[in-house]
């Protein structure tokens, strides 16, 4: 039998960050907020994102309980993915921080990134 890692937060906000941890979960759960799409569509949805990249983040995404993956025994084989309502209220919760992002987006696109970084 496996081991499970049980984790331990510091705080809610530590908590939700370990879930959707990164750039590109925020992005993949945006994309989904209407709806199913197909790994292509997915792909599309979020550019910048390598397949391999995109790939680890579903099965994670999945194995946290964010996403649903539905397999349909055809052909060609026909996989979807959806949000959970878990991820639904992820989804809830950061729609005020992405607000805030078109709110300042002038202002963060003026950062000096290759400073910050």
């Amino acid at each position: 039998m496996k081991q499970t890692k049980k984790r331990t937060f510091t705080c809610g906000l530590d908590a939700a960050i370990a879930v959707m941890g990164g750039k590109w979960k925020g992005l993949i759960l945006f994309a989904l907020q209407d709806g199913a799409l197909r790994f292509g569509e997915l792909r599309r949805a979020v550019p910048g994102i390598s397949e391999r990249v995109l790939i680890l983040q579903l099965r994670e995404m999945e194995t946290s309980g964010l996403l649903h993956r539905e397999m349909y025994h055809q052909v060609p084989p026909k996989v979807e993915y959806s949000l959970t309502e878990f991820g639904h209220s992820l989804n809830s919760a950061m729609a005020p921080l992405g607000e805030w992002g078109e709110e300042h987006f002038e202002r963060i696109e003026a950062i000096p990134w290759d400073e910050v970084r």
